[in-house]
């Protein structure tokens, strides 16, 4: 797994200094306005004095969009899917999203085959393995079925139903009955329940802090993290950990120190969405000294690995730092897809992120083109790229960004 690798006296965690052999993975974005907005003061050039400056007025403004999370209701700041059933419980076949009907008809067909050839073979009935091989391929209403025929006795089965109810697959969402599933099994004793027990509580901070199935409360959604996160267990929820780390960034609870130690612990564990937090949290200084070096490493191994968040703040980071044809060069790569969700799912880091990432890259690029900045002149393509800006901001605004049911929950694994 790659690691960012960051120097060991930056790591500050919960009661002073941390320090650490290993190095640094993960990623996410965030905002802050207020640095936002004076960004693009503390990089212009002095206006000249033989010289009106109508255009100086005129000026296209950055996005705001570097910071971390605080400016989002607690619907939209952060990636809240429900946590998939932890890879150890059993041997899961590769997962699979059926395409047009045809496919769907064809993948239904091969599982009822295989399924009625293993009946006349003499093999038991295992209905938690049958419905998980439907649940992977994403026949919901059939996985149902066969998860509710074991729900009293499976844990694995419970956890699966408790996923199922509260995000609406194969059936209608009834997030009261999701979060009775996940208290079973967080309030079990059985051994079998046991390596359920940090995903379920993760998905029942999620609830609270959603107000969905249970009366909205951070507290408690903060306590059930903090469980979930098991002190940066790796074999916990690394999900709780990243969670954590954007919710310490959030006004009602901020503490950067400890929002910084969280996506820290998050990110060894492989969190894309961290590594791109701790980069901007070092650009800026925010929960810990400021350290450059640190930030762009970050960044860097962030972007290449899909976030694209931390692509925009790479594009901004090198156009004010006047490395224009590596700004433009990123921003062009970055402005490539227009899929939001496609790139979001990819990358596993939420779409309000992935959007302000494209729109920052966006902005920068036509800044590039309207100056011939790093890239040829071009005040067409500027005129298209600042359009796209405003475009890809105004569906940030108007909140189209929700994943599409059935695509969002992690899967487990690293």
């Amino acid at each position: 797994m790659e690691r960012c690798q960051v120097p060991p006296q930056a790591g500050l965690g919960r009661g002073g200094p941390r320090v650490r052999s290993g190095g640094r993975s993960g990623g996410a974005g965030s905002s802050d306005p207020a640095r936002a907005a004076a960004a693009p003061l503390r990089h212009r050039a002095p206006a000249r004095r033989d010289r009106a400056p109508p255009a100086r007025r005129a000026r296209p403004q950055p996005p705001s969009g570097a910071g971390l999370p605080g400016g989002f209701d607690r619907r939209c700041w952060m990636a809240l899917h429900s946590e998939r059933l932890p890879p150890d419980c059993s041997a899961q076949p590769a997962p699979g999203t059926p395409g047009d009907d045809r496919i769907y008809a064809a993948l239904f067909a091969k599982l009822k085959e295989l399924l009625a050839w293993r009946a006349s073979d003499g093999d038991p009935p295992a209905p938690f393995l049958d419905g998980q091989r439907y649940y992977e391929q994403g026949l919901y209403e059939e996985a149902l079925t066969q998860f509710k025929k074991i729900e009293d006795t499976d844990f694995q089965a419970m956890f699966q139903l408790g996923v199922m109810y509260y995000d609406g697959l194969g059936t209608e969402k009834d997030p009261e009955r999701a979060v009775e599933y996940m208290n079973k099994i967080l309030n079990s004793d059985s051994p079998k329940a046991r390596h359920l027990k940090v995903a379920a509580a993760y998905n029942l901070g999620r609830a609270y802090y959603e107000g969905c199935g249970v009366k909205h409360s951070t507290e408690e959604a903060e306590r059930l993290w903090l469980i979930a996160a098991d002190n940066g267990n790796p074999k916990a929820s690394v999900k709780a950990q990243s969670t954590l780390g954007m919710l310490y960034s959030m006004p009602v609870l901020k503490d950067l120190k400890e929002a910084f130690f969280w996506h820290s612990e998050a990110c060894d564990n492989g969190n894309l969405e961290s590594q791109g937090a701790l980069g901007i949290m070092y650009l800026y200084g925010q929960g810990i000294r400021q350290n450059t070096k640190a930030a762009l490493k970050c960044l860097r191994e962030a972007a290449e690995r899909g976030n694209i968040y931390a692509q925009g703040h790479l594009v901004e980071y090198y156009y004010t730092k006047k490395f224009y044809s590596k700004a433009a060069d990123l921003a062009k790569r970055t402005t490539e897809n227009n899929d939001i969700n496609m790139l979001a799912k990819k990358a596993d880091c939420h779409p309000t992120y992935v959007a302000k990432g494209v729109a920052m890259a966006a902005f920068y690029l036509a800044r590039c083109l309207q100056l011939g900045r790093g890239i040829k002149q071009d005040q067409d393509a500027a005129k298209k790229y600042y359009s796209k800006t405003q475009s890809v901001l105004k569906e940030v605004r108007n909140r189209r960004w929700a994943p599409p049911k059935g695509t969002e929950r992690e899967d487990g694994s690293e």
